[in-house]
């Protein structure tokens, strides 16, 4: 701080200057400045005059502030940014991925940078509202009005779009609890598919027709999650009554063992097959339950391989596999024929 004797000795005439351009320096005259106002309070304790302590506050002391905010934000948002990044990097790297997994690390990093993104465009949006406030009220603003609007356009906004809301939430609880991604079969009830793409607000879905179905996140009630970790194929395979439940029983284990062995699908098969034996007696014949885990969305290509084999292995055995039969009578006939049925 500058004393007045000084200056005025080392500028003669400085004090007529200031009277003239800023008015007479009172002795009288009240403080004009308020707490926190350093630039209002120095050139007051230098000059005396309220008006020039006033009139440097605004020309001097505001920008200066506002500035200072402005540079605050930009340096807390550098911050929380590069926390985030660090915490998605990390999440991003996590477990190696065992073979035949490389899709549950790509999901990983999707899911990863989803919710980065998410948590950024968060928190740049808080430190702006903070720091604008905060600008707001060091020009003069009063912002308790800004408040108290801001609050009841929120609560008109979530009563006007509680759907679209919701849509939001429920995919971000989607996405942190890894529900489904990218590339994954799910039954949603009226869409069953794979999934295309994930949002925040809506899920693609393109079906086994290639129809798309686009999904709003709130409307989902359930997922049903056909791809994730691990999958099973269940093959129920019905033999005649007269047939060796025993040797039908060695044969498949054979078949789906022979199966497990070949290199062709290895990493598709992950436990060895098991044969968990008599599942059903139905009038037609009896069934018998053949189990394989697989990896995830391999299942119906093991399925179909299985079926395949078991077929060809059958007719090597000469294992019946039963056809539906159909009794036909003729009107007013007494005689009656059996006829396979069509398509079975």
């Amino acid at each position: 701080m500058l004393p007045a004797l000084p200056l005025a000795v080392a500028v003669p005439g400085l004090d007529t200057l200031l009277d003239l351009v800023v008015g007479p320096r009172g002795t009288g005259v009240a403080n004009p400045c308020t707490e926190g106002q350093q630039v209002c309070t120095t050139v007051w304790e230098w000059s005396g005059n309220s008006r020039l302590a006033a009139a440097a506050d605004l020309v001097i002391g505001t920008p200066l502030q506002l500035v200072g905010y402005l540079v605050l934000a930009l340096v807390v948002r550098w911050v929380v940014h590069r926390l985030i990044g660090r915490v998605v990097l990390r999440a991003e790297k996590g477990p190696a991925a065992a073979p035949g997994q490389q899709h549950r690390s790509t999901r990983r990093t999707q899911r990863a940078q989803t919710v980065g993104s998410l948590l950024k465009s968060v928190s740049t949006g808080v430190i702006t509202a903070v720091v604008g406030t905060m600008m707001l009220s060091e020009i003069g603003v009063n912002i308790a009005p800004i408040i108290a609007s801001a609050g009841i356009i929120g609560i008109a906004v979530g009563f006007g779009a509680q759907s679209l809301v919701a849509d939001f939430l429920s995919g971000i609880f989607m996405i942190v609890e890894d529900q489904y991604g990218v590339g994954d079969v799910v039954d949603l009830g009226e869409a069953i598919g794979t999934v295309e793409a994930v949002t925040l607000r809506i899920t693609r879905v393109r079906d086994i027709n290639g129809t798309v179905w686009y999904v709003p996140n709130g409307s989902i009630t359930r997922v049903g999650n056909q791809s994730q970790n691990w999958a099973q194929t269940v093959l129920d395979v019905t033999v005649g009554y007269d047939e060796d439940l025993a040797r039908v029983r060695s044969v498949l284990e054979s078949v789906a063992h022979d199966l497990w062995e070949d290199e062709a699908f290895e990493g598709k098969i992950i436990e060895e097959p098991s044969v968990w034996g008599v599942q059903n007696l139905g009038p037609d014949g009896v069934d018998v339950r053949v189990v394989l885990k697989t990896a995830p969305l391999e299942q119906w290509a093991v399925a179909r391989e299985m079926r395949q084999r078991i077929k060809a292995r059958f007719d090597a055995e000469g294992i019946e596999i039963p056809n539906l039969q159909r009794m036909m009578w003729r009107p007013g006939g007494e005689a009656a024929a059996d006829q396979p049925a069509s398509g079975t």
